[in-house]
């Protein structure tokens, strides 16, 4: 059962306002643990503070029969792509559903990312990012490769992941998979943010103990090279950064999982980084997935639908 509802002066004000004018509204894909009743969305006006959508929106059917890690773009196309987590160990794919309106889904597809890669222990937390330059959209992920005999560490060989990726123009055809990012250390949980031409940054997370935060690396291209990552900007047992930009800052979301809060830094430049996790409201019980914007329209159907 749902903690949070919308209050009636909110759905008031909030269909006045649709009313009045047609602009976009901004989206939190999201989930809650063990993870297994479905994708759930937040949304926010101004991207600072969140409210639940009452319902789960799809069902997952596919691997362990859980959704984790829910991340959406819409294409070109006006249709939303969703990738997600399928499995903790043991499947090598991730899932994948589209739809036009965020309600009505399309069925549930295994996408088979590391089926190629033997010893390939996982698929953790696909991101969907379309490059605009070259009209196709990357799905990058962490996994676990046992005999790829990257540095260790003081990682266990079935937790040093690095980050693999796929591309796709249709959700049909995919690329074999690639080596996306190899900092010399065990990272998940990557996010790319397109700042202009030619440059990108990823924030992603540091997943070797004792550091389990979160840091940044730059690229000239979305498949990169990136560069070495930045000290961390954030405490340890930090993971799952999604990105947002509001006016000139990017606000960046992440969960401080031990203390079972929702916290934010933001920046402009990706070098300097201010704490606002008491400046932003995010509902208890979000797990991560990303953020992105939708036509306002889009957002009332789905709290009228959840309403019924």
């Amino acid at each position: 059962m749902l903690a949070f509802i919308l209050s009636a002066g909110v759905m008031s004000s909030f269909s006045l306002a649709s009313k009045e004018k047609e602009d976009d509204i901004y989206m939190f894909t999201s989930f809650h643990e063990p993870a297994d009743e479905g994708l759930r969305f937040l949304w926010s006006e101004d991207g600072i503070h969140w409210d639940s959508i009452p319902g789960t929106w799809l069902k997952p059917e596919l691997g362990m029969n859980i959704m984790r890690d829910p991340s959406i773009v819409m294409g070109p196309d006006s249709i939303y792509h969703l990738v997600w987590t399928i499995a903790w160990k043991g499947d090598t794919g991730f899932g994948y559903a589209s739809s036009k309106d965020l309600i009505n889904w399309s069925p549930q597809r295994r996408i088979p990312a590391m089926d190629s890669v033997i010893s390939t222990q996982n698929v953790w937390a696909p991101e969907i990012f379309y490059d605009d330059e070259r009209e196709s959209f990357l799905i990058v992920y962490a996994s676990c490769v046992v005999e790829a005999r990257f540095d260790r560490g003081i990682e266990d060989e079935n937790n040093n992941h690095r980050l693999y990726y796929v591309s796709t123009k249709d959700f049909i055809t995919f690329s074999q998979p690639e080596l996306f990012y190899d900092p010399g250390f065990s990272c998940i949980d990557a996010v790319i943010v397109k700042r202009g031409p030619h440059d990108y940054v990823m924030v992603v997370k540091d997943n070797t103990r004792p550091n389990r935060n979160i840091k940044v690396a730059f690229a000239e291209s979305p498949e990169g090279p990136y560069s070495q990552p930045s000290d961390a900007f954030t405490e340890s047992f930090t993971e799952g950064p999604a990105v947002v930009k509001i006016g000139e800052e990017y606000y960046i979301y992440y969960d401080t999982y031990r203390k079972f809060i929702y916290s934010a830094h933001k920046t402009k430049d990706f070098l300097n980084f201010t704490e606002v996790t008491d400046s932003v409201s995010v509902p208890k019980g979000h797990k991560h997935g990303t953020i992105f914007k939708t036509p306002r329209r889009v957002v009332n159907n789905l709290i009228e639908h959840s309403r019924q």
